[in-house]
């Protein structure tokens, strides 16, 4: 866990409370970090800011933002958006209290600890004592790195947390021909998918899942850094089918039939909740990789996929697909529009 660092400090203001907080961002990115190479030689890809018109690498520095119209260029400086009433304002302004099940989760984007900022944090606790009582969110408005910001202020074990909203205009409407028709369901089925449900029916625990494709991509890594060689990757994780194949064409299964399957290998024991993070990590270290030289290439480490624990929850079966180049990792938090985005290293 990274060391926690505020990101912006202002008060929460209601009436003629004020609140002082600093803000924190309350998630993390946990995927390796991955960088471009030239596949020929290994040579770091970078990316250069040039001019168009006279080719020269800017600094970033000399480099504003625009605004084109497709026939004219706006030009808007540091300066410009400095001046702007709402990049000023220090204040998170409550606009009004809304009971909580109101606030449609599709809406929620970013979350941020908001810590009391002060010699006495008593309007802090008020404030969180309040919301908990009267079992209310607020919404909230304020200015964050140049955006005006809409947000739901909320509780959080003993925390005030801010969770930033989308606006009404981005989120879209889901309009799908294929759900305007008329579907018969019958009892049976229902009830038969109320089987279903009940059989797969637990208690929420974030802990017991872990994140596989990040774990093979740690032991994929680990191997080649222990073999000093690449890996064939292909027999690493076996070969895996098209993704863009729809299963148009295939087999039909009867949905009463799917159904009545899933309940009988849950009631008899069948379904099973993943290991702890622990337990998989054990696992992992017990297997060793087996070095192998391929016939017509370099030197290869071929390391067998590690055995997972058993898992807790079943997981349906996807149809396979030809192995695509691992993505770069995101940022937990996108760099201000005004700065560079930090560059990432290797993991």
């Amino acid at each position: 866990m990274s060391v926690m660092r505020s990101i912006w400090k202002g008060a929460i203001t209601f009436g003629l409370v004020n609140v002082p907080v600093k803000l924190y961002s309350a998630t993390e990115d946990h995927d390796v970090s991955l960088h471009q190479v030239h596949d020929a030689d290994g040579g770091r890809i970078r990316y250069q800011r040039k001019c168009e018109i006279c080719g020269k690498v800017v600094d970033y520095e000399h480099i504003d933002k625009a605004y084109d119209d497709g026939d004219r260029t706006v030009v808007i400086t540091g300066d410009d958006l400095k001046s702007l009433p709402e990049e000023r304002s220090r204040e998170i302004d409550v606009l009004e209290f809304v009971p909580s099940d109101q606030v449609d989760p599709i809406m929620l984007d970013r979350s941020y600890f908001l810590e009391p900022d002060g010699t006495s944090p008593k309007a802090y606790v008020l404030l969180r004592r309040t919301l908990e009582e009267t079992d209310r969110t607020a919404i909230v408005h304020f200015s964050l790195r140049q955006k005006t910001r809409l947000a739901a202020l909320r509780v959080r074990g003993d925390v005030l947390m801010l969770q930033t909203l989308l606006w009404d205009d981005e989120v879209r409407e889901a309009r799908f021909p294929a759900l305007e028709k008329q579907t018969r369901i019958s009892d049976k089925e229902l009830d038969m998918s109320s089987s279903l449900v009940d059989s797969l029916s637990d208690d929420f625990e974030p802990a017991d899942f872990s994140d596989d494709y990040q774990e093979e991509l740690r032991q994929l890594i680990d191997a080649k850094l222990e073999e000093g060689e690449s890996l064939d990757t292909d027999t690493t994780f076996g070969e895996r089918p098209d993704d863009d194949d729809d299963g148009e064409g295939g087999e039909v299964i009867d949905l009463m039939e799917a159904l009545r399957r899933s309940v009988e290998t849950n009631r008899s024991g069948g379904r099973r909740k993943p290991a702890k993070k622990a337990a998989a990590s054990a696992s992992a270290a017990a297997e060793k990789p087996a070095a192998k030289k391929p016939a017509a290439k370099k030197q290869a480490a071929k390391k067998p996929a590690a055995k997972k624990p058993a898992a807790k929850k079943p997981t349906a079966k996807k149809p396979a697909a030809k192995k695509k180049p691992a993505s770069t990792a995101s940022e937990n938090e996108p760099a201000p529009e005004n700065e560079p985005a930090p560059e990432k290293k290797a993991g």
